[in-house]
């Protein structure tokens, strides 16, 4: 069973020492051969997906199970375990922390062309890395900023995006966690687990609570540049008052009164924003205006549209069409498999031994001591 959402960690500034990551790798190899001959390459991306999995893995490997380091290590190391063996196991890692992001559609491509996969497939591979790290940093605001993006696809074409977050000023990180194919739609709900123990207000255009303001957003920008810019203009004149914000229905060509409670827009990013002297925004939105994307998945597409065209969007579909949007924090639950005292939720027994049996049949055929796999099953337990 795999838990929606994101997971968030204590930000670690440390290294990983050469001795551990060198004893990482070895035994990551050996965890990643047997479960692609026991259940196949694309049951290993699968598995990835789930931040609950993820999670265990980084502690059977040894690694801290509490630390932002366990995704940006553990990723580090399972692509240099199965570094010279991809063709053999059909499973390929691109991607990873800071720079090495950046590189992430290259490595793929350079994938594509090593294995003869097919053009448009290696392009759904692309669009997908990217998409995923445009929807995490743009319509999930949560004050996270992505620096880690780690791609996982195996010949078969099914991937896994695994990427995390900080945050300096509460000194913590956040993981985001895709699955292929969980996704229906990249712009709604498309995340594949949530495990956290920080919850924030924060835009959350991503939830099905924000399905208006996004179509409205999207027909925002299909209409005229000059109308969305006066749209922006009268919540500049409006902005200390937005307990009564006029709305203009273009169907009818009548001013109507909406009346909003402060409350419901107490945390919106952007009640404080001056988009109308943004040179910025004013440019991208005329670029937008003019590409008239046939629909929301296509605008946040679009290059340069960022959190702030998103939050402009966001507020103007809000304040002036009454169209509103989540603020809810997409993070679901706090620590793995819930808490024994039933905080934030009672222990979820099924998947928590559904774990501890799926690592127990494959460290029973690791080429490991008896000591060793008692010691690697304690780890798993106690996390």
């Amino acid at each position: 069973m795999i838990r929606r959402g994101i997971a968030t960690f204590t930000l670690d500034t440390g290294k990983c020492p050469r001795w551990l990551f060198e004893r990482m790798v070895k035994l990551g190899n050996q965890v990643i051969e047997i479960i692609v001959d026991e259940y196949g390459p694309d049951e290993f991306i699968a598995r990835i997906s789930d931040p609950v999995w993820f999670q265990s893995l980084g502690t059977v490997l040894a690694f801290d199970w509490n630390a932002s380091g366990l995704t940006t290590v553990l990723t580090a190391s399972l692509k240099e375990a199965i570094r010279g063996k991809e063709k053999h196991l059909g499973i390929f890692i691109c991607g990873g922390k800071g720079k090495t992001s950046l590189k992430t559609p290259e490595e793929i491509i350079n994938w594509g062309e090593r294995i003869c996969l097919q053009d448009s497939d290696v392009k759904n591979l692309v669009y997908g890395s990217k998409t995923a790290a445009k929807v995490d940093s743009s319509l999930i605001q949560d004050g996270y900023q992505i620096y880690h993006h780690a791609f996982f696809f195996s010949r078969n074409g099914a991937w896994s995006v695994v990427q995390q977050g900080m945050n300096q000023n509460n000194s913590t990180a956040r993981r985001y966690h895709w699955f292929s194919n969980r996704i229906s739609d990249f712009v709604c709900e498309p995340h594949s687990g949530i495990i956290s123990h920080l919850t924030t207000s924060c835009l959350n255009m991503t939830a099905k609570e924000s399905q208006q303001n996004r179509k409205i957003s999207t027909e925002l920008v299909q209409s005229t540049y000059s109308g969305l810019m006066k749209d922006i203009q009268i919540l500049r004149k409006h902005s200390g008052n937005v307990s009564k914000m006029i709305a203009l229905k273009h169907q009818q060509q009548e001013l109507v009164f909406a009346e909003f409670k402060n409350i419901e827009f107490h945390y919106h990013p952007v009640i404080e924003e001056d988009f109308s002297r943004s040179r910025y925004l004013e440019k991208i939105l005329a670029k937008v205006c003019d590409y008239k994307p046939e629909n929301y998945e296509k605008l946040v597409g679009i290059e340069g549209v960022g959190p702030k065209t998103i939050r402009a969007l966001s507020l103007v579909s809000e304040l002036i069409y009454g169209a509103p949007a989540s603020y809810k924090d997409p993070a679901r639950y706090s620590f793995a498999h819930g808490g024994k005292d039933g905080t934030p939720y009672p222990v979820d027994r099924y998947t928590y031994d559904n774990t501890i049996s799926f690592f127990r049949r494959v460290i029973s055929r690791m080429k490991a001591s008896p000591s060793e796999k008692n010691s690697m099953l304690k780890k798993l337990e106690r996390s």
